[in-house]
Formats: C-alpha cells, structure tokens, sequence
C-alpha cells in the first residue's frame, strides 16, 4: 500500500510546484472542483435546538411533537390544493438539479484524471474527448442513486413511522425499538455496500475506462474479475484510505489551528478552497493510479517515456586481404 504514496507525492511536486504556474491552479482546480460538485455537498449542521420552554412549565418533548405533529396534519389538510403540487415542483426541481449535477461532475471525474495524468491544464480537450466515457459513467451513478433510493427511502419512512408511533403514545414499546434498531442496521449496512461501490468506482473503474474508452458496466467487469482476484489486497487498500484519509484531515485541521481559522474562511469559499486544496486532491487521485499500476503495465495510466533510440552501429572495417 504504501509504495504508491512516493510516487503520488513527487507528482504533486511536479505538477504543482515545479515549477509553480498560476494560471495551471486555476485550470486544474477548476476540472477538480467540477469534479467534487455533489459529493461533499452542503454540511449538515447541527441546529442548536435548546429543547424548548425554559419557563418552568415543564412541557415535556413528547408533547411537544405530538401538538406540533397535529398542527401540521390540520394545516396540510386545509391547504392540500398548493400544498401538493408546491411538493411536486420542489421534488422535480431538485431532481432536476441532482441530474445536472451528477451530469457535470461525471465529466469533471475526467477532465481532472486528463490533467493528473498527462500534467496538462486542459478543459476544452478533455470535455470532448472523455465524452462517452463520462456519460456512460453518468448513467451509471444515475442508476446507481436511484438504486439506493428505492432502497434507503422506504426503510427511513418505517423508521420514522416507527419512532413517531412511540413519540404519540408517549411510551417506547419493545417492538417498535427493535423494529428500528435492525431497520437501522440494515440501513448501515447498505450505506457501507453503496460507498463501497462508489469508492471502487471512482478510484478503479474509471481509469480502466480512460484506458479503454470503453463503457462503465465493461470496466467494471474488467475491474470486478481483478478484485474477485485479489479480495484481501483490495480490502487493506480500503483500510489504509480510510487511515490516510485521517491522516489528510488531521492536516488540514493543524493547517487551519495554525492561521487561527483564517484558513477555514477561505477554504470554505466553493471555487477558492478547491484551489488551495489542489495538491491534496491531485495526491489522492494520483495514489490509487499508482497502486492500481502494481497490478500489471496493462493498468498503468501513465504515459511511458519513449524508448531510447539505438545509436546505428559502426561500420565493420573491412578485411585486410591476405598476405600471398
């Protein structure tokens, strides 16, 4: 695992910093920031819900969601005529958004794997040229998310049935607990299948694509019989991602704790902390190219220096003839 960070980091160097080239920040962190649009998406903050009255009265929590839940019931049933078709307008909207999106961010997957592999701060060639290659891979997620939401949706709505069920009642029952701790369960489980594939996909399936020029579903084939071959490598590989990972993040945050936040404001700029992460970014796409290479040429993404050229050989003197 570790062989593949040396060369990683001198790619870095390289690419970013020998020399440093401005305008190649900026080209190459936009392909990587069209890259991460949907995937770390907005932080989910936790709201600083105070738990309601501090006057004394003493309204317990249960009560309050079942007077809050009551009050929403009678409120969408009077107002069903713009309630219902205001709900199907924000759900086609955001659908519409998450397509474009993931759309986008699949082309982004190449255009940022073209400039770490060729160290080229190109927009306009590699859009056109991974064409297929990022569309097949955008049916691909698609499928994949809508998998998962036909999966993930109806568990959360017996799990939130269940848990509203007890709040009503104003008691827990054994049941409903153990209904929605193994609903739960199962959700994690899948949770950890679908990032899992994800994960392969992204680092694995879409260089054996740029490779190929084939579709996704072929590289994952190609990919699949590599990692039935190899299931405990590939299962360290995940491991130490997750160690790295921590590592990376640790990083930043002494980088952050050092400029007293200061790094922390820019950093949180959509288009500015993809720039100033960029040697972070081009690191981890770079590491699973070179960990791949350990798997034969034949997963090598990288171009090879051209064969020497032999220099022609000297002309034979020739032989002195022979003495009578």
């Amino acid at each position: 695992m570790t062989e593949a960070i040396e060369p990683a980091y001198d790619r870095v160097k390289r690419m970013l910093f020998q020399p440093f080239d401005f305008s190649k920040w900026i080209i190459l962190g936009f392909c990587a920031w069209l890259a991460g649009w949907g995937e770390s998406g907005a932080s989910s903050g936790f709201s600083g819900f105070n738990g309601g009255n501090h006057d004394g009265q003493g309204v317990q929590p249960g009560e309050q969601l079942r007077h809050f839940y009551q009050q929403a019931s009678e409120y969408v049933q009077a107002n069903l005529g713009w309630v219902v078709p205001l709900a199907i307008f924000l759900l086609l909207l955001l659908l519409a958004l998450w397509l474009v999106v993931l759309w986008l961010s699949s082309r982004g997957k190449f255009m940022f794997l073209h400039g770490v592999v060729w160290d080229r701060a190109e927009v306009d060639v590699p859009w056109h040229q991974y064409a297929s290659a990022a569309n097949s891979l955008f049916r691909f997620r698609l499928v994949l998310g809508l998998v998962g939401l036909v999966l993930f949706l109806p568990l959360l709505g017996f799990v939130a049935a269940s848990i509203i069920r007890m709040v009503l009642q104003g008691e827990p029952d054994l049941a409903g607990v153990l209904l929605a701790a193994g609903l739960v369960l199962v959700m994690i489980v899948l949770a950890i299948v679908f990032a899992l594939i994800r994960k392969f996909t992204l680092d694995f399936v879409v260089p054996v694509q740029f490779l190929r020029g084939g579709n996704c579903p072929s590289a994952w084939r190609e990919f699949g019989k590599l990692l039935s071959a190899n299931p405990g490598h590939f299962t360290v590989y995940i491991l130490f991602q997750i160690v790295l990972s921590m590592v990376i993040q640790a990083m930043v945050v002494a980088v952050m704790v050092a400029t007293c936040c200061l790094a922390c404001c820019f950093l949180a700029l959509p288009f500015v902390g993809t720039v100033l992460l960029l040697p972070v970014l081009v690191f981890k796409r770079a590491y699973p190219l070179y960990y791949l290479a350990q798997y034969g040429a034949q997963y090598d993404v990288f171009p090879q220096p051209p064969a020497p050229i032999p220099s022609p050989a000297a002309p034979i003197p020739p032989l002195a003839p022979a003495a009578a």
